[in-house]
């Protein structure tokens, strides 16, 4: 659950992108509750800021609530990159995560959308049913953080089916794998300060590549598990969408991230306007 606030519902992602003038710049700060059956576990947050040639996120989370009782957890993480010939190609990936058993590091560096270096700490466990993961793995493929966010090609309203038009190659450090996403429906969605609007509401399928271990429980559950949604909202100034909710089911009841604020505002030209209420500040 803390890795999934990490990256902004590690099990949501997207950035394919198409040549466009109308990109722009633009800033989101959000915070989330993650829950599980509808009891809280955690709060994160999110920061990202897009320039036309470049882009920062970051976002760290927290243990709360009813967990607290029995466990403590933190962490964070934070991606940077460009966006080269109408693509967003991440160039570094960090996360760090603590609880009270053990702590983990992930470092990636990345050049063209390929992994040129990976630092993980503690290593990964050897299993003789784990998929080795290869150097082709490695290529053409987005760290986690990046893979949240979707922008959409071209002039028209970027909240649409085309949103949920692609699948996601991922490598978070130890597992590589592919999401799919397609269109379900359209939602109004409303933040408790901020954003007030449409959202586009995709279904994410999880497909395995590498790093797993095809026996676990776990593994074969999510493979399974068609009821993995990602509600994408708009940052405004952009026609980045990012995510607003994820929910996914569980083995153990359903697991939620809902923004309670969403604030964005553009820090440059404009493009093509999306739907939704503009952000209050």
């Amino acid at each position: 659950m803390l890795r999934l606030g990490l990256t902004a519902g590690g099990l949501v992602a997207g950035a394919i992108l198409a040549s466009s003038p109308t990109y722009a710049d633009g800033r989101l700060e959000a915070r989330y509750r993650m829950s599980i059956a509808g009891l809280e576990l955690g709060r994160a947050s999110f920061l990202l800021e897009i320039g036309g040639k470049g882009y920062t996120a970051s976002g760290s989370a927290r243990v709360t609530g009813v967990m607290q009782a029995v466990s403590s957890g933190k962490g964070s993480a934070g991606s940077r990159g460009t966006v080269e010939r109408g693509a967003l190609s991440p160039q570094s990936f960090a996360m760090d995560a603590e609880s009270d058993k053990k702590a983990e590091a992930i470092r990636l560096v990345l050049t063209a959308n390929a992994v040129k270096n990976v630092v993980v700490q503690p290593p990964t466990t050897p299993a003789k049913d784990r998929v080795p993961v290869s150097d082709d793995d490695k290529k053409g493929v987005l760290d986690p953080m990046t893979a949240a966010l979707i922008l959409v090609p071209g002039t028209a309203d970027p909240l649409s089916p085309a949103a949920c038009d692609r699948t996601l190659s991922i490598f978070d450090g130890r597992q590589r794998y592919d999401l799919t996403l397609s269109y379900v429906r359209t939602d109004k969605v409303k933040a408790e300060k901020g954003y007030d609007g449409p959202a586009v509401v995709c279904r994410v399928a999880y497909r395995p590549v590498s790093g797993h271990r095809p026996s676990r429980a776990g593994v074969k559950y999510m493979m399974e598990n068609k009821d993995v949604y990602v509600w994408l909202a708009p940052v405004a100034g952009t026609r980045v969408l990012v995510p607003f909710k994820v929910s996914v089911a569980t083995m153990i009841g359903t697991a939620e991230m809902e923004a309670l604020s969403f604030v964005s505002e553009p820090t440059g030209a404009q493009p093509a306007s999306a739907s939704g209420k503009k952000p209050q500040p």
